[in-house]
């Protein structure tokens, strides 16, 4: 009767059939992983740590590179004008510059406050005095917008100021920037590095799990094939069986990851609050988290396709 319902739908409705067929496939599958818990939990936690790994690593990179945008103070552009330039001149610099879509703030040291300081500082007061007229020019301090994927944009920030008229020279020490970014780029390639390391031992263990499933379901196999599966029929659960190890693991990686910058967060918080500093560990986003589940289940299909089309050629009824 069953089966005669079967084939009315299939006649009826064949991609739904379609449908019906491939979800028992991925129900039973999954039934056929719970009855093996320690073997199936052994070879998830084997991928979650694989992609922790490098998961970890990214999170503390984007953590990285989230502390050397907040170094404002260090990025910061000294822009010295023409000796001849008036207060209210430079004051309508300023306000072109806040424009900037590059400019983060910006202040002025007024000629006036430049010799003040300088008296107090250098401790030539009295030959300063002698001089009659201030040598000094009105500065513009200009903290730019550092961004850690485009480090070229403050040297282009720099270019547009050293061009405008009333500017005499603006400068800036790039060595910093350039080093900081060459490291952080020096560890991004190194999170890819690892990752597809990572990612080739997740393969072969998935491909070393599902072809001992398939070993242990040889019988079975030589059996469907006598009464005409077809190697997509025979395929499709292993398919699926390396789709929940993708499954499986992605997530208990995602939550090992979660649960180790749980763990370092009060420690990071309270080495920033010894350097007045608000910051705080930030974890893998929702969408980083997705990201690294549909890897994981990539890793899951591609290891057991890889395994099946393998050894179930090899499989032949006698």
């Amino acid at each position: 009767m069953a089966k005669a319902d079967s084939n009315q739908l299939a006649k009826s409705s064949p991609f739904k059939a379609w449908g019906i067929n491939h979800l028992r496939t991925l129900i039973a599958s999954l039934g056929v992983m719970t009855r093996q818990p320690a073997s199936s939990f052994m070879t998830i936690a084997v991928i979650a740590i694989a992609l922790a790994l490098p998961a970890g690593m990214f999170v503390l990179l984007n953590n990285a590179s989230n502390v050397s945008v907040g170094w404002d103070n260090s990025a910061q552009i000294s822009v010295f004008l023409k000796h001849d330039v008036t207060e209210n001149q430079a004051n309508k610099l300023m306000d072109k510059l806040r424009l900037y879509e590059d400019v983060n703030k910006i202040s002025m040291i007024n000629k006036q406050q430049a010799l003040k300081e300088f008296k107090k500082i250098s401790g030539f007061g009295n030959a300063i005095e002698s001089l009659g007229d201030n040598p000094l020019p009105h500065v513009l301090t200009i903290q730019p917008v550092v961004d850690a994927k485009r480090p070229d944009k403050i040297r282009h920030l720099l270019k547009q100021l050293n061009k405008q008229k009333q500017v005499e020279l603006a400068q800036l020490d790039l060595q910093w920037v350039k080093r900081l970014f060459a490291m952080l780029e020096i560890a991004q390639r190194a999170i890819w590095v690892i990752a597809s390391l990572l990612g080739i031992a997740v393969l072969l263990v998935v491909g070393n799990t599902i072809r001992l499933d398939i070993q242990n379901r040889r019988e079975e196999i030589e059996v469907t094939k006598l009464i005409g599966g077809t190697d997509a029929f025979i395929r499709r659960p292993f398919l699926y069986t390396g789709l929940w190890y993708g499954i499986g693991g992605g997530l208990f990686a995602w939550l090992l990851t979660s649960l180790s910058i749980g763990l370092l967060d009060n420690s990071v918080e309270h080495l920033a609050s010894l350097y007045n500093s608000g910051f705080q560990l930030k974890g893998l986003s929702f969408t980083e988290g997705l990201n690294l589940i549909a890897f994981s289940c990539f890793l899951g299909l591609f290891g057991s396709w890889i395994a099946v089309g393998r050894h179930l050629s090899e499989i032949e009824p006698s």
